[in-house]
């Protein structure tokens, strides 16, 4: 069977878990401290850390990981992403110091000597300064990179972050945005053990189950009586994955029953709609799994 690195721990573990359990695979182990586990039944588990998942998949040790995208572009490795999870949404930026008047990279470009850059993600950052023709130290920090440019070790940063308030507090103006992350489920180039076909089946399967999870958690399955005539203004607010599905009601009367799968975001001004148009008995449901 497929051997899967997770993430051990953190807010990327506990998604991670989540959307596993929803597919179908849930994590069965031993213990809260296991190392390894049972998906359902189907794949078998490795728990380390997220940092070290690109590492493990590269190497051979894991035919899939699920892991940052960040991680995935800062250890440089020949990998491949099946599928974007949708969790762990951030952005690697350039910050500097509020105070210090610079507001785009071209300002950076014009101080002397080449600043210096304070970051957990060395690889990542020297490239982006490369391609940006900008002059740059890079200083490799192991954590909390935003107090690097109040203690004189740096001029500016660049970290992660999801709303940027972090660097607010401590200061920072965000200059540029270096990679946009999110967990990704990924493998070696080229796929899981080149030339074993039930190896591509099973990983196949796994993005399918995975992908159709992610996919479901958007929307919702909605059912209600509308008036017959009333069947083109219908259609118009239940467009659904192709058209909703129109049933006869048993007493072949004025009305017909529709079923439509539609955006969660939308679902209240559907409701609306649907009420407007003399629609009733509307019922909405949540939908576990979507395989279009």
């Amino acid at each position: 069977m497929l051997r899967i690195a997770l993430p051990n721990k953190g807010r990327l573990s506990e998604d991670t878990r989540e959307l596993f359990n929803d597919a179908g695979l849930e994590v069965r182990s031993s213990g809260e401290r296991a190392l390894t586990a049972s998906l359902g039944g189907e794949f078998e588990a490795i728990f380390v850390r997220a940092q070290d998942i690109p590492e493990f998949v590269a190497d051979g040790a894991a035919d899939v990981g699920v892991t940052g995208w960040d991680l995935v572009n800062e250890s440089g490795r020949p990998l491949t992403s099946h599928l974007d999870l949708g969790f762990g949404r951030c952005r690697l930026v350039v910050a500097a110091r509020e105070e210090s008047g610079v507001r785009t990279l071209a300002d950076l470009a014009r101080q002397a000597p080449p600043m210096r850059v304070a970051t957990v993600f060395p690889n990542i950052t020297r490239r982006f300064f490369e391609n940006a023709g900008v002059p740059a130290d890079i200083v490799p920090v192991s954590g909390a990179a935003e107090i690097a440019p109040h203690l004189g070790i740096a001029d500016v940063v660049v970290d992660l972050t999801s709303t940027g308030s972090t660097l607010r507090v401590n200061g920072l103006r965000e200059i540029d945005t270096v990679l946009r992350s999110s967990a990704h489920l990924i493998t070696a180039e080229g796929g899981p053990r080149q030339g074993d076909a039930a190896r591509r089946r099973d990983l196949d399967d796994l993005v399918t189950a995975l992908a159709s999870v992610i996919r479901a958690r958007g929307q919702r399955y909605l059912m209600a009586n509308v008036p017959r005539e009333a069947l083109d203004a219908v259609r118009g607010v239940l467009p659904g994955l192709n058209g909703p599905t129109v049933i006869d009601i048993a007493d072949h009367g004025r009305y017909v029953a529709v079923h439509a799968v539609v955006s969660a975001d939308t679902i209240y001004r559907t409701i609306s709609q649907l009420r407007a148009l003399g629609g009733e008995g509307i019922l909405v449901t949540r939908i576990e799994r979507l395989v279009p």
